[in-house]
């Protein structure tokens, strides 16, 4: 009987599951983005957001919500109704990093579902444009010659960009100090000003900067240089090889979302991801398009989480 029950109540939230989703979306559709105007998360999620109101024909809205190293925006989509109209646009650092980071975060992986890994972008070393230097090997000599070292911004404690200023000051012997802000966004007005001295991230951040020459960008953290940055060599033709960083950004769901729902999400955005004016509109940023559905993300997630605790715990590295 419990299990004649348990199969009736199966039966029963996947048929309310796709009846839900014929009506799906019934309202706006909001796009959380747990960090500032501007960063490369803003960035995608806006360029995503623009063909998905076409997609599922209601309007697909931004809600910025910096803060709290990604975790305020991130909570706020994890407490929203599993009903397909909040969904999260993540930044990898905080997804994957945050966990192993902080100790009393107020939300975990497992509260959301994945729908599709949309943007995938090796980070770039910028710098202010003021600063007398003309390659990677001339700003780390800057750096060792000054007594205070170098201070590198991040969008926020525990970020990728954090984590990736603490591996520059160890591979090239500089000594750095971290500068958290709540968004990339204000860190490029500091940067540019000089407030600060780096800013390791991905490239939709800085690229339009960079062109205007506004900031310069001494070298690019992944395995090959990047089509919208041929100019700039990769940290191992620059003079730092082994350097390479790389942050990806997906679209996920409240956890209990009808899989009938995300599975719709998927397809759409997988049209998206895979159309040629979305690719082009990415590589201009200097980043590369990728698409995983569902299952694929969910596995990917797993495995970077383990991945970045491991980086966290054997670099000592602190959120605080």
């Amino acid at each position: 009987m419990i299990r004649r029950n348990a199969l009736l109540g199966i039966a029963v939230c996947a048929a309310f599951g796709a009846a839900h989703a014929e009506t799906y979306p019934s309202k706006p559709v909001t796009l959380v983005v747990p960090s500032a105007p501007a960063g490369s998360t803003d960035i995608v999620a806006r360029l995503i957001g623009e063909q998905l109101q076409t997609a599922l024909g209601q309007a697909v809205v931004v809600d910025n919500r910096p803060g709290g190293s990604g975790n305020i925006g991130t909570e706020f989509a994890a407490r929203a109704p599993a009903d397909g109209h909040t969904l999260l646009v993540q930044y990898s650092g905080y997804h994957v990093g945050n966990p192993a980071l902080f100790s009393q975060i107020r939300w975990k992986t497992s509260d959301f579902v994945p729908i599709a890994l949309v943007m995938r972008a090796p980070h770039v070393v910028a710098v202010s444009a003021t600063l007398p230097v003309n390659s990677l090997k001339e700003f780390i000599a800057y750096g060792q010659k000054n007594p205070k070292g170098l201070f590198y911004a991040s969008s926020g404690n525990g970020s990728i960009q954090h984590i990736a200023g603490e591996m520059f000051g160890k591979q090239s012997k500089v000594p750095v100090t971290h500068v958290p802000y709540k968004g990339a966004g204000p860190v490029i007005t500091d940067l540019i000003s000089g407030q600060v001295d780096m800013f390791i991230t991905t490239p939709p951040s800085v690229i339009g900067q960079v062109q205007a020459g506004k900031l310069k960008a001494l070298a690019y953290a992944g395995p090959k240089r990047h089509p919208s940055l041929a100019n700039v060599p990769t940290a191992a033709e620059a003079g730092l090889p082994g350097y390479e960083v790389e942050s990806w950004f997906a679209v996920f769901a409240p956890a209990k979302t009808p899989s009938a729902i995300t599975a719709r999400l998927a397809a759409a955005i997988k049209t998206i991801v895979e159309s040629d004016n979305y690719k082009k509109k990415i590589e201009d940023q200097g980043a590369f398009a990728a698409y995983m559905g569902p299952a694929e993300l969910g596995k990917f997630v797993d495995q970077e989480t383990a991945a970045w605790a491991k980086v966290v715990r054997e670099g000592n590295i602190k959120a605080e």
